[in-house]
């Protein structure tokens, strides 16, 4: 058995379908629906059962789920940078993660959770996921402060030596649709582009960056789902990762790119950054791709430009948009 939790979002889905491509569907997803739309994440998805999040850990507290477990990918989170109710934070993304961790140590399940790369905050250390490095991080926001205690937690214990963390960049692609204002700028700008057929992106606030150059490490969430379960065949590869592509491209690439696939002409209006976003907004990152690579993982990753299309022209544009 596998479990997938935050099986119905965004990442977790596209693991699910990887897994489902590998030929591996006695998958349990572990989510709360609510009243978004994620659930039509599912709806192409092969899994044995579905068990909301709170009736799992509590269960796996109480020690009452006791099925054999081959793996635990951890990807349930409250992923918003935004989001201002620390102790939500605090219990949601890294209580519940640490008492996962260590249930699926005690009971030999393979264990990879997803941490984030807004833990490297404004950059200014670099985006090395060296162990070295990680514990003097200072994240910008409550999110990312929450993914960082997680990341400390399991290297101050040593569970890092037994379990995997993804410092996943920024992710776009099909099955994102719910996620509203976390949604990615490729389909905030397609949905834009429709809809008035121009795009708005933010000024920039530093003199260093000209607007819409600001640069991000831009990973498509196949991608990111292929590395997610190539851990399942390195028991002895442990430790925390970034999942990036080792490029970063700007803002007016990633648009541009959008404009090419659904054949419109471009057209960018910059607007002013919200106040409360100013301070806490990452100009540039750049995943060091160097510990994966070592580790052994060869794929190549798909381009911008690549990616963009696919998302756009098989998914966006079609009547069925999810993987």
């Amino acid at each position: 058995m596998y479990i997938v939790t935050g099986g119905a979002g965004f990442i977790g889905s596209a693991v699910v379908a990887q897994l489902n491509a590998e030929g591996i569907d006695d998958v349990v997803v572990v989510d709360e629906l609510g009243t978004s739309d994620k659930w039509q994440n599912l709806v192409h998805q092969r899994y044995s059962d579905f068990i909301d999040k709170h009736e799992f850990i509590a269960r796996v507290l109480e020690g009452s789920f006791t099925d054999q477990v081959t793996a635990v990918f951890h990807l349930g989170a409250c992923s918003s940078t935004t989001e201002t109710d620390a102790d939500y934070l605090l219990h949601n993304n890294f209580l519940y993660s640490r008492d996962l961790a260590d249930w699926a140590l005690k009971n030999g399940a393979r264990f990879v959770y997803a941490s984030s790369a807004a833990t490297y905050g404004d950059g200014s250390q670099g985006f090395s996921d060296d162990d070295s490095v990680t514990p003097s991080l200072r994240p910008l926001n409550m999110y990312a402060y929450s993914k960082q205690l997680m990341d400390t937690w399991a290297l101050r214990t040593g569970a890092a030596e037994k379990i995997v963390g993804l410092k996943y960049f920024n992710v776009f692609g099909p099955n994102e649709y719910h996620k509203e204002d976390m949604q990615s700028v490729v389909l905030k700008a397609f949905e834009q582009i429709k809809e008035t057929g121009k795009v708005k992106l933010f000024k920039s606030h530093r003199s260093d960056f000209a607007d819409g150059e600001q640069r991000r490490d831009f990973v498509y969430v196949k991608d990111c789902a292929k590395i997610t379960t190539w851990f399942l065949g390195k028991p002895e590869v442990n430790g925390i990762y970034n999942v990036g592509t080792g490029a970063s491209g700007t803002w007016l690439e990633l648009v541009r790119a959008v404009f090419s696939a659904m054949g419109k002409q471009e057209s960018i209006e910059f607007v002013d950054m919200p106040l409360e976003l100013q301070g806490k907004y990452q100009y540039f990152t750049e995943a060091n791709m160097t510990k994966l690579r070592s580790a052994g993982y060869t794929d190549e990753f798909t381009s911008l430009s690549t990616a963009v299309k696919d998302y756009v022209q098989n998914y966006l544009m079609q009547d069925d948009r999810y993987l």
